[in-house]
């Protein structure tokens, strides 16, 4: 789809870091934004700068709040016409930082994939109807991350966020099969970021509820946090390199977008990992199934 003047873009998460790449690079051609974040300071910031650019509209938006998403949706299409891209790019990460002990906790749990995948899904819930009745063309990116494909030998990334980004993933393959099939004009793309250079981690711990994070370890895991983000400023692209990469992605019509080969290896090891765990030899049900896929693609 091309990303065209006078269209309107909705990011979530768009106030900083990957969002805020993203958003300068619409800006740039011309694409009015409905911008969406939870942090008011950093969205009026974000707002500033991007108006010289082109109309924005500011949106302070949990994104677990699927009647607060609603609600903004119908703000943001009344103000600036039919959003026909959608960018769920809000999340969060506090497991890296957690001993298991410490993760394992329903509070964890609801933060991390509350916004990470429940965040996507209200997105792709709140738009794709709309979208649908517009009718044209469209496109959803949803920010899964290199997490979301791997858990990296050296260390996890948390239990909670890995399933957050592989559940990102499947969503996202699974809409835009479903899409396809169906005859609609609806792309769909996960972008898969490896190192960038954002402060997810801070930003993370400011943003998570004391139900999640007790206040007596903040300190503690706001140091990680800091080391963590230092070695994403040091190593990882600039959110403008991503920005561009995901305007590239939506034009080519890709389902995945990733930013490095940050999991290349350890997807290859996965991979095979996993075919030489499956069974030998065929069963009757693996003829009869490809029977049955065969006919639904109209084959013989």
């Amino acid at each position: 789809m091309e990303i065209l003047r006078g269209t309107t873009a909705f990011v979530t998460g768009g106030s900083q870091g990957i969002g805020l790449g993203i958003a300068r690079a619409l800006a740039r051609r011309g694409v009015r934004l409905a911008l969406a974040d939870i942090d008011p300071r950093g969205l009026a910031d974000a707002t500033a700068e991007l108006a010289t650019l082109t109309r924005v509209e500011p949106f302070e938006l949990d994104v677990r709040d699927r009647t607060a998403f609603a609600a903004v949706a119908d703000a943001a299409e009344r103000r600036l016409g039919p959003v026909t891209l959608l960018v769920n790019n809000a999340g969060v990460n506090v497991g890296a930082f957690q001993t298991i002990a410490k993760e394992v906790t329903y509070e964890v749990w609801d933060y991390v994939v509350g916004v990470n995948l429940d965040g996507v899904n209200n997105g792709v819930t709140t738009f794709l109807p709309r979208m649908l009745g517009h009718g044209g063309l469209a496109h959803i990116v949803n920010t899964a991350s290199a997490a979301g494909l791997v858990v990296f030998p050296e260390r996890s990334s948390g239990y909670t966020y890995h399933a957050s980004k592989f559940a990102v993933v499947g969503l996202t393959e699974a809409l835009r099969r479903g899409l396809r099939d169906e005859g609609h004009q609806v792309g769909a793309s996960v972008l898969i970021p490896g190192l960038v250079a954002t402060r997810v981690a801070a930003n993370s711990l400011k943003t998570a509820p004391e139900t999640a994070i007790p206040a007596a370890d903040r300190e503690r895991l706001a140091e990680l946090a800091g080391t963590g983000d230092a070695a994403l400023a040091r190593y990882g692209r600039d959110i403008d390199t991503v920005g561009e990469m995901v305007v590239d992605g939506v034009r080519e019509d890709r389902l995945y977008i990733p930013t490095d080969r940050l999991a290349a290896d350890a997807l290859a090891q996965r991979t095979q990992a996993l075919l030489e765990a499956m069974p030998t030899g065929r069963s009757p049900y693996d003829d009869a199934l490809d029977t049955a896929m065969k006919a639904r693609r109209g084959g013989s």
